[in-house]
């Protein structure tokens, strides 16, 4: 199960602010050593972490190439149409280096605590499907956008600014009802080893690829990203060039951790990444 795409090395990112400064530090030595992603959690009611959006605007102006995105936005926690738009803005101000993560949400007695609205896991998927349809129409550009939704509206709203680029939503997704979504009217998938296993992403993806067909939507144009860990290890080449080849994933974040940030990500894309790279190219020229 390999779709052919473009390999690409991201970095996982906690927002802690215990050190305000090494998020932005991490970020820009990713942007200098190669990486081509950037993701940050989005949990606002954790009290020790930044807000993510905030803290993607500062990455995205310290980083000249990486593509950001929230890994995956809490949308209990965030208004579609207001979300929409922060995206929208910092695609325009990155000059098209922004993709939206989104997820239906999760810890639910601390999303309530904080306001956030508390839903069941269904209602929760049938939001989500609703943003999307909320995002899409923000990002138009167009004048007097109606939606009239169990969840979201829109009451003649004027949408703006557009983003700069062909803006993806990537969806976190885990189970059947999530993954059909995925397939019928997202960009990209993104799991995180510890929640599956390799074999359940071949079993998710096809899931998907199903969903994505009925839809009429070609299964290669949706992108797939793991949140891997940290391989540092450069026999973890191997791994992940069999979960591309093996499958389906084309996108892998690896962990910030380690006190030495620039050493272990130096090392990582200059070890490891070209190794995956050669392989998955063996592989392919082989076929």
């Amino acid at each position: 199960m390999d779709y052919g795409r473009e390999i690409q090395f991201g970095v996982f990112v906690t927002p802690a602010t215990m050190n305000p400064t090494r998020a932005l530090d991490v970020a820009s030595i990713a942007d200098e050593v190669g990486f081509d992603l950037i993701g940050v959690q989005d949990h606002p009611y954790q009290w020790r972490f930044f807000d993510t959006m905030t803290l993607l605007t500062a990455m995205a102006m310290r980083t000249h190439r990486l593509t950001l995105f929230p890994d995956v936005a809490s949308l209990p926690m965030r208004a579609p149409a207001v979300l929409a738009k922060a995206a929208a803005s910092l695609d325009v101000l990155s000059g098209g280096r922004f993709e939206l993560g989104l997820g239906a949400g999760g810890f639910w007695e601390a999303i309530k605590a904080m306001g956030g609205s508390v839903r069941t896991p269904g209602e929760s998927v049938s939001a989500l499907e609703e943003a999307i349809h909320v995002t899409r129409l923000m990002w138009s550009g167009e004048r007097n956008l109606k939606f009239d939704g169990r969840f979201y509206q829109l009451s003649g709203v004027n949408a703006g600014p557009k983003p700069a680029h062909d803006m993806g939503i990537w969806l976190g997704a885990y189970r059947p009802r999530m993954l059909a979504i995925t397939g019928r009217l997202a960009d990209g998938w993104v799991p995180s080893l510890g929640y599956v296993k390799p074999d359940d992403l071949t079993a998710a993806n096809q899931r998907i690829d199903g969903a994505a067909r009925a839809a009429g939507r070609d299964p290669k144009s949706i992108r797939r990203v793991l949140n891997y860990g940290y391989p540092i290890d450069v026999d973890a080449a191997d791994t992940l060039a069999a979960l591309v080849l093996e499958h389906g994933m084309d996108s892998f974040l690896v962990s910030e951790d380690g006190d030495e940030p620039r050493e272990h990500l130096s090392r990582f894309m200059s070890e490891v990444a070209p190794r995956v790279r050669e392989k998955v190219a063996e592989a392919r020229e082989s076929r």
